[in-house]
């Protein structure tokens, strides 16, 4: 096949599934990973499609959000969702469990709820710790950069410090979830630290509100199949069987809580 042939036909799958990675486009054309990324390199400087860590999506699809709200501006929307989805994350949480929770502000409503003592916490959340620790709770932080703008702790640091332990469950947050792309957040630096508390954990469970589904921020962290869902509203169909989720008062078909 033709450079410019497969170029093409490229573009029209990545406009079909809206977003892709790699992997798929390395199984669709039977090329490497190198070939493809030469290919979407060359697509997204023609503008044809946008290139973006670990995959393409398409620019006729809802715009890939590449900037991240402020804590504040994050923190005033969907309040009753956030807090319904944080109470149920919580009546997870087990005795004997090591927990990590991640920063945002659908986790950091986890905590006004959390009352198991005996349970261990670990956050990358700046304030997280300290509502933690306000409530007598054992925490730990990673160690690493501060982002002003997420209040999270990122960087290499952090990352090398959350690969020595071994979570039973982990809390994450999302700024995006998509079929294709999976779990998306804006900052590649905050994606790295995600997906290596993801690898780290036996469970993961993201907390996302009705308005993140069918959103792309630029960097995945994890696939759709890497974490059960804990959301508050009923999802396309199309999620069922791919992941776990879990609507708060419902059970939904294909998936257990």
């Amino acid at each position: 096949m033709l450079t410019e042939e497969r170029r093409n036909l490229i573009v029209s799958y990545i406009k079909e599934k809206n977003a892709v990675t790699v992997q798929e486009l390395m199984d669709e054309f039977n090329a490497s990973a190198a070939t493809i990324r030469r290919d979407l390199s060359a697509l997204h400087d023609e503008r044809r499609i946008m290139k973006v860590f670990g995959g393409a999506t398409s620019l006729s699809s809802s715009d890939v959000n590449t900037s991240e709200p402020s804590v504040s501006a994050k923190a005033s929307l969907n309040v009753d969702e956030k807090d319904a989805i944080s109470k149920y994350a919580v009546s997870l949480i087990d005795d004997d469990d090591f927990v990590y929770i991640d920063s945002g502000t659908t986790t950091l409503e986890m905590i006004k709820y959390i009352e198991n003592t005996k349970a261990k916490y670990i956050t990358n959340g700046i304030v997280h710790a300290k509502r933690l620790l306000e409530k007598g709770l054992s925490t730990m932080i990673i160690g690493g950069r501060c982002k002003q703008s997420t209040e999270a702790i990122i960087g290499p640091d952090c990352i090398e410090g959350i690969s020595k332990y071994h979570f039973s469950k982990a809390f994450m947050g999302t700024n995006g979830i998509s079929l294709n792309a999976g779990f998306t957040t804006p900052d590649v630096d905050e994606a790295l630290v995600k997906a290596e508390a993801v690898k780290h954990a036996y469970v993961s469970y993201v907390l996302a509100d009705h308005s993140k589904f069918g959103q792309i921020s630029s960097v995945t962290f994890a696939d759709i199949s890497n974490c059960s869902i804990i959301t508050d509203r009923e999802v396309d169909k199309s999620y069922l069987g791919k992941t776990v989720v879990k609507v708060i008062g419902t059970l939904n078909e294909g998936g257990k809580a």
